[in-house]
């Protein structure tokens, strides 16, 4: 019997959208409620200028109506008049000509309103989305990178050598200043083992991404975070 093809496992990269830190998180939380009150507003703002657009539509669609019915009655009155012995032509001409004019009159409120209704929806959506565009593009990228980098030191602190490996990413990401105040030589404590140092190193970077450690308490040589 054949063996089964081994399925792939599907790897689910972690995600923490928020921080543990509470100064951070509050800022986090205020710049999401912006967000979403940015994007209701110019939702609202585009649907007023659609509803803008389909009102004005309806006055061309009026002018029409009524045009319609002026231009009907002279063209009809025409026709009457032309009926009448020897002048019916003079007569019935400057009506039917009246109503032709009055009936381009029609027309042109038709176009108008056509030509209102056909961009409503579009320039409504486009007035709404140019704003809530240029502002997801700032805020999502920075969500997603802190969300991702948060999640990925937490999955890190989880794993059995997760403090060398989060004390190695501190020695890449932290400032020197920061690194100096775990030790005099941070990169020579963390090459050496000393526990205290990558404990503390491993601490500076969890605070960094937001993330609250778990572990043992840490050494005084180390940062506490905000």
């Amino acid at each position: 019997m054949a063996e089964l093809a081994t399925v792939p496992k599907l790897t689910i990269m972690p995600l923490r959208p928020y921080s543990a830190q509470p100064r951070r998180l509050a800022l986090q939380l205020a710049s999401d409620v912006f967000v979403l009150v940015w994007i209701y507003v110019w939702y609202r703002v585009g649907r007023l200028v659609h509803d803008t657009l389909v009102q004005v539509a309806g006055v061309g669609y009026r002018i029409e109506g009524s045009a319609g019915q002026v231009s009907g009655s002279l063209s009809q009155a025409g026709r009457s008049a032309g009926n009448v012995p020897l002048v019916g032509e003079n007569l019935g001409r400057p009506l039917s000509d009246a109503g032709s004019q009055i009936g381009d009159i029609a027309g042109a409120g038709r176009n108008a309103g056509d030509t209102l209704i056909n961009l409503a929806t579009p320039l409504g959506w486009a007035v709404a989305l140019g704003p809530i565009l240029l502002v997801l593009a700032i805020w999502l990228p920075r969500r997603y990178r802190f969300a991702r980098r948060a999640g990925e030191a937490e999955q890190m602190a989880g794993a059995p050598a997760g403090e060398e490996l989060l004390a190695l990413r501190a020695l890449a990401n932290r400032p020197l200043q920061e690194l100096r105040r775990v030790a005099p030589d941070p990169v020579a404590a963390w090459r050496e083992g000393d526990a205290d140092a990558v404990r503390a190193l491993a601490h500076l970077e969890l605070v960094a991404d937001g993330v609250r450690w778990r572990g043992p308490r840490v050494g005084a040589r180390s940062i506490s975070g905000p």
